[in-house]
């Protein structure tokens, strides 16, 4: 079993950051892929930003592209989500999700299966 704890989300104004972080333990991630989704109430769960575990290359939605980076420490076995120019639109519960390689580490499409954290807010204020 795959245990995944977010953290680093808050309250900042358009234009600020916030480095969200994802601590895996359970066992070592080390193939497959992960990533970062976000969901505002009433809306589906999008793909943000996911990386292949080996490769580095994924995906990431058209409306992050230039804003986000995603990252990963493998010593540390944590992922991380550096959002810079933040917008209110960017305002949603972020969760992290890790599952074996499949078309949804390229399309941003929720994983059928695999390991969800429990989300960390992040709220942007005009």
């Amino acid at each position: 079993q795959v245990q995944l704890v977010e953290s680093g989300g808050g309250s900042v104004q358009a234009g600020g950051s916030l480095r969200l972080s994802c601590a895996a333990s359970g066992k070592t991630i080390s193939s497959g892929c992960m990533g970062w989704f976000r969901q505002v109430s009433g809306k589906e769960r999008e793909g943000v930003a996911i990386m292949y575990i080996t490769s580095g290359g994924g995906y990431y939605a058209d409306s992050v592209k230039g804003r986000f980076t995603i990252s990963r420490d493998n010593a540390k076995n944590t992922l991380y989500l550096q959002m810079n120019s933040l917008k209110p639109d960017d305002t949603a519960m972020y969760y992290c999700a890790a599952a074996a390689a499949g078309s949804w580490c390229y399309t941003g499409v929720r994983p059928t299966v695999g390991y969800w954290g429990q989300g960390t807010q992040v709220t942007v204020s005009s």
